[in-house]
């Protein structure tokens, strides 16, 4: 073999390992788990973050990471539906402040994975701002939410829910879903319209409580429910 065959097979041998690392590692980042327990006043909520919404459990880890979270409220908060956070204005927020509305902010591009990920008891979406205003649904780089939700156990409800669903995504509840609706809480009118990135493994019992905190007009508990910090474990 001639030095240019040889300099040649060690170049393809090179493309090859290039592209075999570049496969493993991609691989290694699909097969890692990432689990943030969400530390609050109330108690420690654990949640698993979702590999098939890559950029939402970057952006949520990143934030984690960097500590932003720490401090932030739970600043919306109805019953039978969802508890909100990350908003940054709430760090510092006055009793009775309103909270929730930041004005411009870093964004997320939408990731939706229906009916793979539907919005049941204990899932972990991102908050956006309506479409009037937001066309591409894209997510909220801060606040999220977690779904305590209510269950469907009429066809006049899940109609009602399907209809709404229709007007925000296009898309109706699946027979599977109807079904589940029927028998477990959730909120099905907002599938495939806000990207759900994880659910909730462990403290739900603390998500439970602090859906049933009392609050005033705008939602906002009226005793601060307060991010403490965010501890990330990679499996």
């Amino acid at each position: 073999m001639n030095m240019k065959k040889i300099a040649l097979s060690l170049f393809a041998l090179f493309c090859t390992l290039i592209i075999s690392c570049g496969q493993q590692q991609q691989q290694n980042e699909e097969e890692t788990q990432y689990e943030v327990t969400i530390s609050t006043t109330e108690g420690d909520i654990t949640v698993v973050l979702y590999n098939d919404t890559p950029l939402h459990r970057d952006n949520f880890v990143q934030q984690a990471e960097a500590g932003y979270f720490d401090s932030t409220l739970f600043h919306r908060v109805i019953r039978d539906f969802m508890i909100q956070g990350g908003d940054p204005t709430s760090k510092q927020a006055e009793p009775g402040q309103f909270i929730g509305n930041e004005g411009p902010e870093p964004t997320v591009p939408a990731e939706f994975r229906y009916p793979t990920h539907f919005h049941k008891r204990g899932a972990l979406a991102a908050a956006r701002e309506s479409d009037d205003v937001n066309p591409k649904r894209e997510s909220s780089g801060y606040q999220f939410y977690i779904v305590c939700g209510r269950t469907f156990p009429t066809d006049s409800l899940l109609d009602m829910a399907d209809s709404r669903m229709y007007a925000y995504s296009g898309q109706h509840i699946t027979p599977e879903l109807r079904e589940y609706y029927r028998n477990n809480p959730g909120t099905p009118h907002l599938d495939a319209s806000y990207t759900i990135f994880g659910e909730v493994i462990d403290g739900m019992d603390i998500v439970e409580k602090i859906q049933t905190a009392p609050t005033d007009s705008n939602d906002r508990p009226l005793t601060d429910v307060r991010i403490l910090g965010t501890t990330i474990n990679k499996k």
